[in-house]
């Protein structure tokens, strides 16, 4: 663990890198508070759960339709103009709704419309910058991989920072400071040097952008699939909770799941790995796929934990593998708009796994629920060993292959600085 420490120490003092790391998690910050804080506040104003759910899912569907076609405007005009504009209007949207409240219900929805469609791609953005920031293949896996594992640090401080706001201060400040705390971070992000110099590779104007690219499609539909894992999970446990004595139960469930998460996203990328990294993934598919199927024996707690764990043991090494593999795969000048188009699928995914094992555990019981889960996993795998052919790397296809599925220059020309 102390090398891995050292190995993960001497990437973040690399130029810039802490900088862009630490803004974007503040930056994204919201994504894990928005939900949580949406609802709280919509109560608190006198809302009924089915409205104050209602007005949180429509928040997640904008931000899904918003991060594509924000990345592409990325990809064309740069970060720093399309970013910024994008957190003030999603800071807007939060402070709408904080002033309006849910009556009028019009004014409401477009309130969090506006702050999910303008909830700028700094996911999507820091990946595009780290090929220019890092330089290294190896390196800029490590970063996707101490990425992919931080992120289950920021969604289990996202609820915990709105819990502590609301009971300091009241549900509408928690919803100001979410707002807010996207545009701090964005700020962070956009005035460094490589945001302020990044443009994305010369490319040909496509209407499909970098959808046009067979081998991202795949990939996309296997993270369609993580992501009904994902959500069917954080639903099952909550059934498994109540099964089990309630209180903080699921609680516990989850950060195991997050603390596996967690320890394989910095195991994975602290070792140097061979081979071409979508051969990689499917083998990591595999592992994620099998690591599923034992939560639905639903034991006691002592032996929950650990299962839990070990389903999240394989999930940021798959992200973080994934991410490199979008990059290869993305058609050139598209990059910010093809990650954008991950957290899109994930996102969508992930909302129905949770409705899914929803219907399942009530008509099945906690175990149903967490077959979802299993189920999810299990289709992410098929789906990236029947393709096998499609995700070929792009430095092994022909020519004229190549030119037929819009695939990317060599390793990191898909971006530059200017």
């Amino acid at each position: 663990m102390a090398g891995q420490t050292a190995g993960y120490g001497d990437l973040l003092r690399t130029r810039h890198a802490a900088r862009l790391l630490g803004g974007t998690l503040l930056g994204r910050l919201p994504n894990a508070m928005a939900a949580l804080a949406i609802v709280l506040f919509a109560r608190s104003e006198g809302a009924g759960y089915g409205l104050a759910g209602a007005l949180s899912a429509i928040y997640g569907a904008a931000v899904a339709i918003g991060q594509p076609l924000l990345g592409r405007a990325v990809d064309r005009r740069g970060q720093p103009r399309v970013m910024t504009a994008a957190a003030l209007l999603a800071a807007a949207g939060f402070g709408l709704l904080a002033a309006v409240g849910p009556d009028p219900l019009p004014l409401a929805v477009a309130a969090v419309v506006l702050a999910g469609v303008a909830t700028p791609p700094l996911e999507g953005g820091l990946r595009a910058l780290w090929a220019s920031v890092l330089g290294d293949e190896e390196r800029v896996q490590k970063a996707y991989a101490l990425d992919a594992a931080a992120q289950e640090v920021l969604f289990t401080l996202g609820p915990l920072l709105v819990t502590v706001i609301v009971s300091a201060a009241s549900q509408a400040v928690a919803l100001i400071v979410t707002g807010a705390l996207g545009v701090a971070g964005t700020l962070v992000v956009v005035t460094s040097r490589p945001s302020r110099q990044w443009r994305a590779a010369p490319h040909e104007a496509h209407w499909l952008g970098a959808l046009r690219s067979p081998g991202l499609a795949v990939l996309l539909g296997a993270f369609f699939f993580v992501g009904i894992a994902l959500g069917a999970v954080s639903l099952a446990a909550v059934a498994y909770g109540d099964a089990h004595g309630g209180g903080p139960v699921a609680a516990y469930v989850l950060a195991a799941n997050g603390a596996g998460a967690l320890v394989g996203g910095l195991t994975y990328g602290a070792r140097v790995w061979s081979g071409v990294p979508e051969r990689r993934l499917r083998l990591l598919s595999v592992g994620l796929a099998l690591c599923y199927p034992p939560l639905a024996l639903v034991p006691g707690l002592p032996w929950m934990l650990p299962l839990a764990a070990l389903a999240g043991l394989f999930l940021a090494p798959a992200l973080a593998c994934g991410f490199l593999v979008v990059d290869r795969h993305a058609p050139a000048g598209t990059v910010t708009e093809a990650f954008s188009w991950v957290v899109t699928s994930a996102g969508v995914g992930a909302a129905l796994g949770t409705a899914a094992a929803g219907v399942a555990a009530q008509h099945g019981g906690t175990a149903a629920g967490f077959g979802v889960a299993g189920a999810g996993g299990a289709v992410a795998m098929l789906v990236l060993l029947c393709t096998g052919r499609i995700l070929t790397p792009p430095n092994l296809r022909s020519p004229s292959e190549k030119d037929r599925n819009g695939a990317v220059e060599p390793r990191f020309s898909t971006t530059h600085q200017a």
